[in-house]
């Protein structure tokens, strides 16, 4: 009997596996949200200088009162390309003349301007108070919501790769309380931030403790039955948590009570991960066979096998898991991802569509100010678009195969990003269908990406391959607010590069090899022997399609 085997003795898929993955994947719900949450808290309303007439001009304060405030603005602030108000100038005196529709302008020197000396007025009629507001992050400071991002995406790469190595010493169970308990306390401490430095140290803290529960949720939420469940349930959490944070935002304008109301349910989730079950097979790996006995014959009891759980022991356990034991004492690094060369090509390819995902989803996903709709109901579109694109993954995947389903999910995005740039920006409609069509592409290649990669690697560095495509991943995360800052100069430069980054990856996905009803490998030596065996199994199968006749002719 194996490992899995013996897990499914005593109740598989059974009650207790049930409310484990249940109260696992709640808080995934609200990961969601922190993970877009900028989209809300750092959002760039309307703004324009802060109006001085009265000091300047030789009107008096009577003059401006008997103004309306769209007058004052004509006379106070110059207009840009758009004749919308200029957004970091303001006129030093007062243009009295701009209010005559006929007057013209002889003397250039009273056109002359100045900086927003006095800080600057913002539109709040939709966002009351955003860290952009309240920290004056504009104009020449605009860049600074971009990095407050790449800040908390780096957070997300370091806790991957910390939390990581720690979860293997200490354990999941202990790890996942710890990143709970991280989330609620640095979450809270980033809604009463007093100053953009110490957000952005704080939303690095979250950005960690986010790696480090999505890690450890996904480890104890695997069982030989659950994985594929769990798996799911996982992914339509967070498309939840995409369409909750909509909600949450438009309810709460001010991003200290959005930042907080995100935050304060950790407190409740760390509380309860106590009852969580540490994972067996970490438990026999390090050591603690007879703590690994009693956590079974908990879940034998939960699941009604109290019989098959009365049957365990220490020598049983041991027993049925001389393969995960054998595969824990061999010794594979980074280096055996790129030493053989079919496993270098699988490593390279994979890692292309990894980090190119990442970077054009999070481009899309975090700049929904840019398609002038309403952004809490983009928000729900692009959140909603996940539905149907996973469940077209999987449907590819299964009947078509994963090579092209993850090739074609990531160079539609590509192309679909493309084309809005020669999409006049009146068409507001067809730019943010694009858009959500890209997004959705971008959900699938994420959801094939997770079974693809697995089935790709032997097991032996089946962890490896994915830690290193979830760090692509991260860096594909940091990497896309800071191009998106190079839009301020080159305004086609951003969809460009976001675009051309997927359709890049999806040719290299053409390289891998198909993994559809082919069995997984256990070694390195297998896959560098794979490309024969696939071929031939690609053969007899297009021969047999093709009917006897051809078959006869080979």
């Amino acid at each position: 009997m194996t490992f899995a085997e013996l897990l499914d003795s005593i109740g598989g898929m059974g009650r207790f596996q049930i409310i484990h993955v249940a109260l696992l994947v709640i808080p995934v719900l609200m990961t969601a949200s922190h993970n877009l949450l900028q989209n809300f808290s750092a959002a760039v309303p309307g703004h324009h200088c802060q109006i001085r007439v009265a000091a300047n001009s030789t009107g008096g304060t009577n003059v401006t009162q008997r103004l309306s405030a769209k007058d004052l603005l004509r006379v106070s602030i110059p207009m840009d390309g758009d004749w919308e108000p200029e957004k970091c100038r303001r006129f030093v005196t007062a243009q009295w003349q701009l209010l005559n529709p006929n007057a013209t302008v002889v003397n250039g020197t009273e056109m002359e301007t100045e900086p927003c000396t006095d800080g600057w007025t913002y539109d709040k009629s939709i966002f009351t108070n955003t860290i952009i507001m309240e920290w004056d992050l504009v104009c020449n400071l605009r860049t600074l919501g971009q990095m407050a991002q790449s800040i908390y995406m780096a957070g997300v790469l370091v806790g991957a790769l910390l939390f990581g190595s720690l979860a293997d010493r200490f354990g999941r169970k202990a790890l996942l309380s710890w990143s709970y308990l991280q989330m609620a306390v640095s979450g809270t401490c980033t809604a009463f931030s007093p100053n953009f430095t110490a957000y952005c140290i704080f939303r690095f803290l979250v950005g960690m403790a986010l790696s480090g529960i999505v890690l450890n949720c996904m480890s104890l939420g695997k069982g030989p039955s659950s994985t594929a469940f769990s798996g799911t349930v996982v992914g339509y959490c967070a498309t939840i948590g995409q369409i909750v944070l909509a909600g949450l935002a438009y309810a709460l304008p001010d991003w200290r009570w959005l930042q907080f109301t995100a935050s304060m349910p950790f407190f409740i989730f760390f509380l309860y991960s106590w009852w969580f079950a540490e994972s067996a097979r970490w438990l026999v790996l390090s050591g603690k066979p007879d703590q690994a006995v009693q956590v079974l014959k908990k879940v034998a009891q939960i699941n009604r096998r109290k019989e098959e759980g009365d049957k365990l022991d220490t020598e049983v356990l041991k027993s049925n898991m001389q393969k995960e034991m054998a595969l824990a004492q061999s010794s594979y690094t980074l280096y055996s991802l790129v030493r053989t060369p079919n496993v270098r090509r699988i490593s390279c390819c994979i890692s292309s569509v990894w980090f190119a995902t990442s970077f054009a989803f999070y481009g899309l996903a975090m700049d929904l100010q840019h398609f002038g709709f309403n952004i809490y109901l983009i928000q729900v579109a692009f959140g909603s678009i996940d539905i149907p694109a996973k469940l077209g993954a999987a449907i590819g995947m299964s009947f078509i195969g994963r090579r092209f389903t993850q090739a074609a999910s990531v160079i539609l995005a590509g192309l679909a990003i493309l084309v809005n740039i020669f999409v006049p920006r009146e068409l507001k409609a067809l730019r943010t269908s694009l858009a959500v069509l890209g997004k959705g592409c971008l959900a699938s290649s994420f959801n094939c990406l997770y079974l693809y990669t697995g089935e790709l690697y032997p097991t032996v560095i089946r962890q490896t391959g994915m830690g290193l495509g979830s760090t692509m991943a991260r860096v594909g995360g940091i990497v896309a607010p800071v191009v998106r800052v190079t839009g301020e100069y080159f305004p086609y430069l951003p969809p460009i590069i976001y675009g051309t980054a997927p359709i890049i990856s999806g040719i290299a996905a053409i390289f891998l090899p198909e993994t559809l009803n082919v069995p997984l490998p256990d070694t390195i030596e297998e896959v560098e022997r794979g490309d024969l065996k696939n071929e031939e199994q690609k053969e007899k199968i297009l021969l047999q399609t093709m009917g006897p006749a051809m078959l006869q002719e080979a």
